[in-house]
């Protein structure tokens, strides 16, 4: 088991070390002029105002020293000043990761309660009825563009039946409670305030099911493919030949043989989640990371998109390593190999 640790942890740490490099180069080669998106035209035409703010902002440094002032700046947790805000990225990130993190986790959450059910019950009473449902709901899920469910959810039941809220975290005349997680219904369970949590609760509606929709399908189909695998195996076949019950079977037996391809889909599910709600939170306005990626990328504020695709790839790192762990768990036959 240790020697099985050392190994996952070596190769974290190397993918990381990897990343850095390729997030660096991607962010400092590809093409826009920081100078100009964020100077203007006017200024941009004079060479005194061009050559300050790229002593400023260090664009004058040979490309390998930057690489090197990067490495320095994420070894202290320091990842620079966001050229359009003025502030320090770790600050902006702090202020809109919350939002991610929360609307992320509870798509998730729904995703695995509606999807791994349903994937068991599409396996269990296969070509029946509900397995069509299921398969009809995954292909939806799977299929439907992002960006344009999001804008028939938004129209329907916003624009048209009036049942759900505009988009946005809360109301716009909402008094918010006083900041201490920044996860805005942990926040309010703290501060007792049960009216401004319904509120957070009913705009988490319609986002978070536009972003558990595409998880839902992918987790609903590998559950039902797993299932259907680990119930046709011999040692399913010798627990019914001993009279067990057909709920032990199934929830004894093969579920959890069939869990581990949807704890590897789950986690990289989840950290796609985190990471890839760019869309999801443009058409609500959520204020969240993607939010903020997509505002970065526009002003080419270099420092925001390293830090922010370096976080993207740590949690995809940490997640992966987290579900090789989980491997051991569940597969014991893992470590050994």
């Amino acid at each position: 088991m240790l020697r099985y640790l050392i190994s996952r942890v070596a190769t974290a740490f190397a993918m990381v070390l990897l990343a850095t490099l390729v997030i660096f180069l991607i962010a400092n080669t590809v093409p826009g002029d920081p100078a100009l998106a964020q100077l203007g035209d006017l200024a941009a035409s004079n060479p005194e105002f061009v050559k300050a703010f790229r002593a400023k902002w260090g664009l004058d440094l040979p490309i390998w020293h930057r690489y090197l002032i990067f490495l320095e700046g994420l070894a202290h947790g320091d990842f620079g000043i966001s050229i359009a805000s003025q502030r320090p990225v770790l600050d902006d990130i702090r202020d809109f990761a919350p939002a991610t993190i929360e609307l992320a986790t509870i798509s998730f959450i729904l995703s695995i309660l509606i999807g791994i059910p349903l994937g068991i019950l599409a396996a269990v009473r296969r070509d029946s009825w509900i397995d069509h449902v299921a398969r009809f709901v995954s292909l939806i899920g799977v299929s439907a563009p992002t960006f344009w469910l999001a804008f028939i959810m938004l129209a329907l039941f916003y624009g048209m039946m009036e049942i759900a809220p505009g988009p946005g975290r809360v109301d716009p005349i909402a008094f918010l409670p006083p900041r201490v997680t920044g996860l805005l219904l942990i926040d309010c369970v703290l501060a007792k305030d049960w009216e401004t949590l319904n509120d957070a609760l009913a705009h988490l509606v319609l986002p978070a099911t536009v972003l558990a929709a595409a998880t839902l399908g992918l987790i609903t189909r590998t559950t039902r493919a797993a299932m259907l695998e680990s119930l046709s195996q011999d040692y399913v076949r010798v627990a019914r030949a001993k009279g067990l019950v057909e709920p032990h079977i199934v929830l004894g037996h093969a579920l959890p043989n069939a869990l581990i391809p949807v704890v590897t889909l789950g986690g990289l599910a989840y950290a796609n989640l985190l990471t890839g709600a760019v869309m999801t939170e443009t058409v609500f306005s959520w204020p969240g990371l993607g939010r903020y990626t997509f505002r970065s990328a526009v002003s080419v504020d270099f420092p925001a998109i390293m830090a922010i695709t370096f976080i993207v790839a740590a949690v995809y790192i940490a997640i992966n390593f987290l579900v090789d762990l989980s491997y051991a768990v569940l597969d014991p036959r893992a470590v050994k190999r």
